[in-house]
């Protein structure tokens, strides 16, 4: 089953596309990493795929085949968007209160159960909450739903780094005891790397790469070697991005999972999913190019 499937999704406002021609088919059972640059179409992408908004061309489907934002949807989805919706002025246990007579499926005891672990007292009022706790409550709203697919929306962008960490220890405690599949947009991918394992990069509205990360990073490596001869290797191999700094060369190049030898002068090395992301951000559109590519770039900043 897909938790999610697209086919030519698209979505306009105005006169801009925020996103474009999107293809994609995500399966359960995933972590999924949802990355790309501010205004690459990822919040509109998982608003489509929540029933937040309607498309401008194409479709989405969701949990094998259901409609976003129907009945069959929304009691197998739950969403917590980087503002989460909680109430400052009302207590803890009012926002339970209020969040199960929203929802037909509610599980109060694994709410109550989790915020006690937690130590989240019930009578505290939201505001007086740290930042860490208010989306440790807004994850145990909706893990409380018992969701099939939870899709956080850069739920990590206010965090510091020890409530990142136990938040994300939070949403794999979920994977592990009830199978949830996961969409997690984020900035932070050092985060990212330690917990999901299907990617989805987005640049300029556009789907740029796709995949299970394994299989992604099997079908990378990176390539050292003189900057002189980097137009020559690109020339032969499918290059995403080089980066050149002196007299040395980096490029990170698609492979066909195989263990190819690496040109002469050069020294192969695996690849790490940051500096794949890195990457193709630095390459829009080089995720879409077929076969080998002379598609190489001089870069000023850190290597690829």
């Amino acid at each position: 089953m897909n938790v999610i499937e697209a086919a030519g999704l698209g979505k306009r406002y105005r006169r801009s596309w925020a996103l474009r021609d999107a293809s994609l088919a995500v399966p359960a059972g995933h972590v999924v990493a949802l990355v790309g640059p501010n205004g690459a179409g990822k919040t509109t992408l998982l608003h489509l795929a929540v029933g937040l908004t309607a498309p401008t061309a194409g479709r989405v489907t969701v949990l094998g085949g259901v409609v976003p934002g129907t009945p069959a949807a929304l009691d197998q989805i739950a969403f917590v968007a980087q503002d989460a919706p909680l109430y400052r002025n009302l207590s803890v246990a009012d926002m339970l209160h209020l969040t199960r007579n929203l929802n037909r499926r509610w599980d109060q005891r694994r709410a109550e159960a989790r915020l006690a672990e937690l130590a989240i007292p019930l009578r505290r009022k939201v505001g007086r909450l740290s930042g860490g706790q208010q989306a440790q409550l807004a994850l145990t709203l909706a893990l409380a739903r018992r969701p099939a697919l939870l899709v956080l929306d850069e739920p990590l962008s206010s965090l510091d780094p020890l409530a990142r960490h136990d938040f994300m220890a939070s949403v794999m405690a979920a994977v592990a005891e009830d199978g949830v599949s996961v969409v997690l947009s984020s900035h932070v991918l050092a985060d990212l790397e330690r917990v999901a394992d299907y990617l989805i990069l987005l640049s300029a509205g556009q789907v740029q790469v796709a995949g299970e990360v394994d299989d992604l990073l099997a079908g990378h490596r990176m390539l050292a070697g003189p900057a002189e001869a980097a137009g020559d290797v690109a020339e032969r191999l499918a290059v995403v991005h080089v980066h050149r700094a002196g007299a040395l060369a980096h490029l990170l190049v698609r492979s066909n999972g195989a263990a190819e030898p690496a040109p002469s002068g050069w020294e192969s090395s695996p690849v790490g999913l940051e500096e794949l992301v890195l990457a193709y951000l630095r390459e829009p559109g080089a995720g879409a190019l077929p076969g080998p590519s002379a598609r190489a770039t001089q870069d000023s900043g850190v290597p690829a």
